[in-house]
């Protein structure tokens, strides 16, 4: 292992743009181009941006740092051609070797997939990854990470954007852990009854209701909402729900698939053909749930297509799962053999941003942005999940009672598999919980 992935391991990098995958895996790859995703397309999260504007010689330092480590010749900062700001900021002080990449005001114009498509006019491989085409991918936040991994820094603070029904939207730099309690008050009042949380942006992201849930390294949005919205309403459907619901309502009109991305890029996945599972058994029920294995669950078709507001995402979430267990997980091969060309009329498909969020009922948010906020924040106390990236649980390194240093490794994998340590986010005292290491500030 050489020196910056060691250094990368050794600070707990993993990828921050949502699935948490160990950093120190996939600088190892030789490649051609490395890419920066900035282009950030969930509704109203503005923490990308923020990297890109406050952070900008971190962020050039990690494309720099990783162009040299995986021999790439060609680097790229994809951003959205709606970020004015961002774009007049970073664009001077990029290299020869680096140039911009301004993507269309879509959703998801920020997935791996549509962002070395886009680029390279290559399709990564049914079931394969960018490294197959000599493709790097990172978010601009893990770059910064990256490149203070190269100094010796870990991992104790995460990119976090606060928006919805509260006084004063914002985006800030915060220590694992945080309750979101804490996190969002940092936004002034609640601006509405009974609220619930969207954890991770509107379309992706999970309704949380317990308030003294943490951040983790991977937190990119706290989104506030009504419980009584239609949004929340709809992610919050139960498997029994939506299943029940899709049966009884589905009409197979196909729009759910003729609008999913990965789809109009020629991957195998087809929602329509997963909703008409439910109605069948046996060996049809499993020809027609092989549809779901290629689904990214960006929620297009939930969100944006079904004219029946029925569930095809959480239905192929669900499918996927059982696919799994059953044994009927196609491979990379089988699933590259399915793939078709690249639908005729992807380029009239997209779903613009702009529409989207007066969908989803979010347009009287969107006239504030939630701006940088530099604040030095020293929570009272830090509750660090254990498990908050792909990759093996790591095991406590220390013991209820001990005093650690922010900065300290607290938690590290055990064995050769794949996976990251965690780092205290604050100095203090440490109790050892189920699933979670808290640690109460020193006095």
């Amino acid at each position: 292992m050489n020196s910056l992935v060691e250094k990368v391991r050794n600070a707990g990098v993993v990828g921050a743009g949502g699935a948490g995958f160990p950093s120190y895996v996939k600088i190892q790859a030789q490649v051609d181009v490395v890419i920066a995703n900035g282009a950030e397309c969930e509704p109203l999260l503005y923490k990308d941006q923020t990297v890109i504007q406050q952070f900008s010689d971190d962020l050039l330092r990690g494309m720099a740092l990783l162009m040299e480590q995986t021999g790439a010749s060609r680097g790229v900062l994809a951003v959205k051609e709606k970020h004015k700001d961002s774009i007049a900021h970073i664009k001077p002080m990029l290299p020869a070797n680096i140039e911009l990449k301004l993507m269309p005001n879509m959703y998801p114009a920020g997935d791996e997939y549509e962002l070395v498509y886009e680029i390279t006019g290559n399709r990564i491989p049914a079931g394969g990854l960018p490294k197959d085409i000599g493709v790097l991918v990172q978010n601009v936040e893990t770059l910064v990470n990256i490149a203070r991994a190269a100094e010796g820094q870990p991992v104790t603070r995460t990119m976090v954007t606060v928006h919805g029904e509260v006084e004063h939207p914002f985006t800030a730099w915060l220590p694992v852990g945080m309750r979101f309690a804490d996190v969002i008050s940092l936004a002034g009042a609640i601006t509405c009854d009974d609220p619930v949380v969207i954890d991770g942006g509107a379309m992706m992201g999970e309704v949380v209701e317990d308030l003294e849930t943490p951040i983790s390294a991977v937190s990119s949005g706290l989104l506030v909402l009504p419980r009584d919205t239609n949004l929340v309403k709809r992610r919050s459907e139960t498997e029994q729900q939506y299943k029940r619901i899709g049966k009884s309502g589905c009409d197979q009109c196909t729009l759910c698939t003729e609008m999913c991305p990965r789809y109009l890029l020629g991957y195998p996945i087809q929602p329509h053909l997963v909703m008409r599972s439910l109605l069948t058994t046996g060996e049809v029920s499993e020809t027609l749930s092989v549809h779901a294995q290629a689904c990214c669950e960006c929620n297009i078709c939930t969100l944006w297509a079904c004219p029946e507001q029925l569930n095809p995402r959480d239905i192929c979430v669900s499918t996927k799962r059982d696919l799994k267990a059953n044994d009927l997980w196609l491979t990379p091969q089988q699933l590259q053999n399915q793939t078709r060309e690249v639908h005729s009329m992807r380029d009239y498909r997209g779903v613009p941003s702009q529409r989207l969020t007066r969908k989803l009922g979010l347009a009287k948010y969107d006239s504030k942005t939630a701006r940088w906020k530099d604040v030095a924040v020293s929570p009272s106390r830090v509750t660090i999940p254990l498990h908050q990236r792909m990759g093996q649980q790591p095991v406590p390194v220390v013991k209820t009672g001990d005093l650690v240093d922010e900065g300290a490794v607290i938690a590290a994998p055990q064995g050769e598999g794949m996976g990251v340590p965690l780092h205290a986010s604050i100095g203090g005292r440490v109790t050892l919980l189920d699933g979670f290491i808290a640690i109460d500030a020193a006095n």
